[in-house]
């Protein structure tokens, strides 16, 4: 039985260690995070006038798949939750009578969970990552297809911003209504963000 040389031993471990090596350089997954540090407007129609409301609270948390020059290769990961009683107008009636909508006391936040997506480059520091989750609002969980525009910046921290329309009445939500149903709020609103997620 021939007995392999140190030098062997070295060389085989070489060769299929190699590769490994390479890819692990090539990219890794890199978790990002931020805390009620956003931008998260929701706007809609009424009978009346336009209105919105707005939010800074929140917590995101991502983890990407960036390459050693920097370049996003991948979207693994993505929660967000904000409180639903942080966004708001600046009618305070109006503000109630949403939160009763959105059946604040017992589902006080908005969550999304990523599923799957997919990034398509724009430039070498911009992308737009398509992403199907699951978003629950006023306790009820839909599929919901989110678009989104992400920015590698120099720091390589990443910038988000995005829009997503929504109808009230996929998650069972009767829309608003002010002075005795004399105003009613429209069934669509948009959801506007923006955000910048660090390491």
């Amino acid at each position: 039985m021939k007995v392999l040389q140190p030098q062997s031993v070295k060389t085989i471990l070489f060769v299929f260690l190699l590769p490994l090596a390479i890819s692990l350089s090539i990219a890794q997954p890199c978790k990002y995070h931020t805390k009620d540090d956003l931008s998260l407007v929701v706007s809609g129609t009424s009978t009346l006038h336009d209105w919105k409301m707005k939010t800074s609270k929140g917590e995101v948390n991502a983890t990407f798949t960036l390459s050693t020059n920097g370049q996003v290769t991948a979207f693994n990961f993505l929660s967000f939750s904000t409180p639903a009683e942080s966004i708001k107008s600046e009618h305070t009636a109006m503000d109630k009578n949403a939160y009763k909508a959105l059946k604040t006391d017992k589902n006080p936040s908005i969550n999304y969970t990523l599923t799957t997506a997919t990034i398509t480059t724009i430039d070498a520091a911009t992308y737009s990552v398509k992403g199907v989750g699951k978003l629950t609002i006023a306790g009820i969980t839909k599929d919901a297809e989110l678009v989104a525009t992400c920015k590698v910046n120099a720091d390589k921290s990443i910038s988000v911003s995005g829009t997503k329309k929504i109808s009230m009445k996929d998650f069972n939500i009767d829309p608003p209504s002010f002075m005795m149903g004399t105003i009613k709020t429209g069934n669509d609103i948009v959801l506007k963000f923006d955000l910048t997620i660090k390491k």
